[in-house]
């Protein structure tokens, strides 16, 4: 039998669209439905039980006022309003269809690219290791890399020129979400000949702090840590752009540097360079994943900041 269902709304008022109009589940069973002659078969098709269908094609009845599927022992037949419907409902399933694909290709271009803003040491002794492991998972995105200090990471990020971010340092730049991936420990360290190669006993902070130093550029994580744990540095003996500037000035005996434990291992190993003990301070920080506030990373940014935290 046919069945006669109530218009949708009362007292006037009419609901919004999404209220009105069927969603994308009905509509795709009403047109299995109507090429397969049997809502049992539509029902399999579409992944429900037989109950659930009809349940969802009365619902859309109701929805519309109109009687849609006419049900006897022989099958389903559609009113005529249901043949109407239908034809309305594939060309919203095309429409949906056409959405959806125009979504993907946004997704794929977007996951066919990724831009990682890092700073010097991190780049440098971390990134490689996590950028392979991305590429065994995703071969098909290409990744640029682009090193600077903290700050230059953080400005990258805000105005849109990476996806995700790794700075040094005691806390998040400003407008910007973090997690911790790792932490680091800074290591005063001076060549061989230098005269506190041969000291006996620690270092002392106050004597660390009006020392000339072999430092990095205002704005990097570890000049902030060091100057914050110290109450103030002299002023630089040299002061270079990145890590392995540093590290080179030092071997050179240029005078003494303060770099991370990351990137000491073969200096310190082949004794190139001679880590010196701090008496009363320790010069630790923590390392962090870094993108804009509220922005959480998706596709290639979510899979690297996944990988650096199973690896922290």
């Amino acid at each position: 039998m046919t069945e006669n269902p109530e218009p949708a709304g009362g007292a006037g008022q009419p609901a919004g669209i999404a209220h009105r109009v069927p969603d994308l589940g009905a509509l795709e069973l009403l047109l299995a439905v109507a090429r397969l002659g049997s809502l049992g078969r539509a029902a399999r098709e579409v992944g429900i039980t037989q109950p659930a269908a009809s349940s969802r094609i009365r619902s859309m009845e109701r929805q519309l006022g109109v009687a849609l599927v006419d049900r006897s022992p022989r099958g389903s037949r559609l009113t005529d309003a249901g043949v109407l419907v239908t034809d309305w409902a594939r060309r919203i399933v095309e429409a949906a269809e056409a959405f959806d694909a125009g979504a993907q290709a946004l997704r794929g271009r977007r996951d066919s690219r990724l831009r990682v803003a890092a700073s010097m040491t991190i780049a440098e002794y971390l990134l490689p290791g996590w950028l392979i492991a991305l590429r065994a998972q995703r071969p098909g995105t290409a990744v640029s890399l682009l090193a600077g200090n903290s700050a230059a990471v953080a400005e990258r990020l805000v105005a849109d020129e990476a996806d995700l971010g790794f700075v040094e340092g005691l806390s998040a730049p400003a407008g910007l979400d973090s997690v911790v991936i790792a932490h680091d420990d800074l290591i005063v360290v001076v060549a061989p000949g230098h005269p506190w190669a041969r000291r006996r006993a620690p270092l002392a902070a106050a004597e660390l702090a009006v020392t000339p130093l072999i430092l990095r550029e205002t704005g990097s994580g570890t000049r902030q840590v060091l100057d914050v744990a110290l109450g103030g540095l002299a002023l630089p003996l040299l002061e270079l752009s990145s890590t392995t500037a540093v590290k080179a000035a030092a071997v050179s005996g240029a005078g003494p540097a303060v770099l991370s434990e990351l990137a000491l291992g073969e200096e310190l190993s082949s004794h190139r360079l001679v880590g010196i003990p701090l008496a009363d301070v320790r010069l630790h920080r923590s390392l962090r994943a870094v993108w804009p506030t509220g922005h959480r990373p998706t596709g290639p940014a979510r899979d690297l900041l996944a990988l650096t935290r199973s690896r922290a």
